[in-house]
């Protein structure tokens, strides 16, 4: 039986819920505290794809600290990845624009990497519908697809990390 192993980056600004969509994906839950990441944290999940033979992929996840500039150790953290999963901040319009800068700095290092973009805390805006697509329409000009997370009540956190995955097997990422 052959698995894939797949490193997946999650980039975004400082506090912008990286480590609770981890949280929520590897264990189902969900932490008021808040405690700020250092370096890097990795964790390891298996997804299952149909296609594969084994029926399955497993990610090994990435969660670096937030809003680090772009050094030769951000680079290397970056250098093999297949895939990315840039996160922003709904209730913080700046860290959506931030995201041009991550998507360059880390395609700069792994060019055919597959990426999503997660607009998270999408239950703590209470803003118009306007203003969620105006930030949408933001992201998908970054040509990722765009997917609303709420780490806190679980939305598209599974499909989002599984929709990478399939991403990764889809275009070629699998032998």
């Amino acid at each position: 039986m052959h698995r894939k192993l797949f490193k997946v980056c999650m980039i975004g600004d400082f506090a912008v819920g990286k480590t609770s969509l981890v949280q929520r994906f590897m264990y189902n839950e969900f932490r008021m505290d808040y405690q700020a990441t250092i370096g890097v944290n990795i964790s390891k999940k298996e997804v299952i794809h149909p296609s594969l033979p084994a029926g399955r992929i497993t990610l090994i996840i990435w969660d670096l600290a937030g809003g680090e500039p772009f050094t030769p150790v951000v680079e290397a953290y970056y250098r093999g990845a297949m895939g990315a999963l840039f996160v922003a901040d709904v209730t913080r319009p700046s860290t959506v624009e931030h995201l041009a800068t991550y998507i360059r700095d880390f395609r700069s290092v792994s060019p055919h990497a597959q990426g999503l973009i997660l607009l998270n805390k999408i239950d703590l805006l209470s803003s118009s519908p306007t203003s969620v697509d105006e930030l949408k329409a933001v992201a998908e000009s970054f040509g990722m697809p765009v997917y609303l997370t709420s780490a806190r009540t679980g939305q598209n956190v599974e499909e989002a990390f599984t929709a990478l995955g399939h991403r990764l097997v889809e275009q070629g990422a699998y032998e």
